[in-house]
C-alpha cells in the first residue's frame, strides 16, 4: 500500500489480530500494550481488539503505520507474540486489512482515498463480517468480489442474505461503516443466580427457575453486546454440596433459544432424583463481542420468527422493565 496520508487524513482505526488463541492472562497483557498507545481500546476476545487512533497520532508524533509497527515490536519483545495489524478509516476496513495478512504478523494500512479500490479487488469472503455461508450464497448468485457486491442493488442482496445482513453487507462493501470504537474492557464471565425460598424437590419449579435464568443471562449478554461460547450450570444442595458442569455451545450466541437448549442439556446431565436444591446458577464463559458472531443464513422460519420476537421483547423490557414479558412457564410458576 501507499504511504500513510498526512495526519489530517490519517486512518483512525486499528484492528489487532493475534495469530493464535491466547490465554486470558496473555490476552489481557496485549490489551495493556494497546492501552499504552490509546485510551480508546475495545476488547474483542479471545484474540482481537480495536483501537481508535484519532487524537493520539499528534500526541505520539507518529503516523498510523508507525504506531502499528511499534505495537508489533512491543508484543514480540515483551510477550513473544507477533500480531497482525490492520489500519483504516473504519472498523470494517481495518479488520478486513488485518485479515489479509497471512504471515505470523505484519501491518497493512489502507488510506481513506484508496478504500473503494482496495475493497473492490478482494474476494467476497475476505470482507469482515461475511460468514462462510453468506459468501457461498453470494458466489452461487455470481457475486465473487467485494466490488461486485458493492455494485449490486441492496434489495437483491437482502433477498439473498436477509434484511439486516444484506444491508450491512452492501454498505460495508462500499466502505460505509459509521460504527465508533467503543471502549470496552474484558468481562471474563456473565453470571446469574437463583435461590429457592425453601429446599425443593419440584422438578417443574427447578426447570422454571432455570428458564428464568436463561432469560436473564440472554438479556445481560445482549445488553453488553457479547455472546457466549460456553455455559456452566451450578446446582446447590441442602447438604452444602455443589454440582457443576460445563458445556460448549454449538456456536457463540446470546439468544435465549440457544442458551436454553444448552442449559437444559446440562440440567438433564445432572440426573436429579431426590436431591433437595437450595439454588442454582448459570454462567456464560469464553465471551466474544457480538459483532464477531456471523449472522448465519437460516431456512428455519420458526427460528427467525423467534429471533424477531426476542428483539421485540427486549424493546418492551427496556421500556417497562425486565419482568414485563417472558416465557409463559415462568409466569405460570410464579402464579
Amino acid at each position: 500500500m501507499a504511504d500513510d496520508a498526512p495526519a489530517c487524513q490519517e486512518s483512525t482505526v486499528m484492528h489487532v489480530r493475534c495469530p493464535d488463541r491466547l490465554s486470558e492472562q496473555t490476552y489481557r497483557q496485549v490489551l495493556e500494550l494497546l492501552a499504552d498507545l490509546s485510551t480508546v481500546v475495545q476488547a474483542l476476545p479471545p484474540a482481537a481488539a480495536l483501537m481508535e487512533l484519532k487524537g493520539v497520532l499528534r500526541y505520539h508524533g507518529a503516523e498510523a503505520r508507525r504506531l502499528g509497527e511499534v505495537l508489533r515490536v512491543r508484543t514480540i519483545s515483551r510477550l513473544g507474540i507477533d500480531v497482525r495489524v490492520g489500519i483504516g478509516p473504519s472498523i470494517t476496513v481495518a479488520a478486513t486489512a488485518s485479515g489479509q495478512l497471512t504471515g505470523p504478523g505484519g501491518v497493512l494500512a489502507v488510506p481513506p482515498d484508496e478504500v473503494t479500490a482496495w475493497l473492490a479487488a478482494l474476494p467476497v469472503e475476505a470482507l469482515y463480517g461475511i460468514s462462510g455461508r453468506e459468501a457461498s450464497a453470494l458466489r452461487d448468485y455470481g457475486i465473487h468480489s467485494v466490488g461486485s457486491l458493492a455494485a449490486i442493488p441492496p434489495a437483491t442482496v437482502q433477498r439473498l442474505l436477509g434484511g439486516r445482513a444484506g444491508r450491512l453487507a452492501v454498505d460495508r462493501a462500499r466502505g460505509i461503516d459509521p460504527r465508533p470504537v467503543v471502549p470496552r474492557a474484558l468481562p471474563t464471565t456473565a453470571s446469574v443466580q437463583h435461590t429457592f425460598d425453601r429446599h425443593t424437590l419440584d422438578g417443574a419449579a427447578v426447570r422454571a427457575a432455570l428458564l428464568e435464568l436463561v432469560v436473564q443471562l440472554g438479556l445481560l449478554l445482549r445488553g453488553r453486546g457479547q455472546a457466549a461460547r460456553v455455559l456452566t450450570l451450578t446446582l446447590r444442595f441442602a447438604d452444602g454440596t455443589r454440582w457443576r458442569r460445563t458445556r460448549r455451545l454449538a456456536e457463540a450466541s446470546a439468544h435465549e433459544e440457544d442458551l436454553r437448549v444448552t442449559a437444559y442439556r446440562l440440567m438433564d446431565a445432572a440426573g436429579l432424583q431426590r436431591g433437595r436444591l437450595t439454588g442454582l446458577g448459570l454462567t456464560a464463559q469464553d465471551l466474544i463481542d457480538a459483532d464477531q458472531v456471523a449472522e448465519q443464513i437460516s431456512l428455519d422460519d420458526a427460528r427467525e420468527a423467534r429471533l424477531v420476537a426476542e428483539a421485540a421483547m427486549d424493546r418492551i423490557r427496556a421500556k417497562f422493565g425486565a419482568g414485563a414479558i417472558g416465557p409463559a412457564a415462568i409466569f405460570r410458576h410464579v402464579c
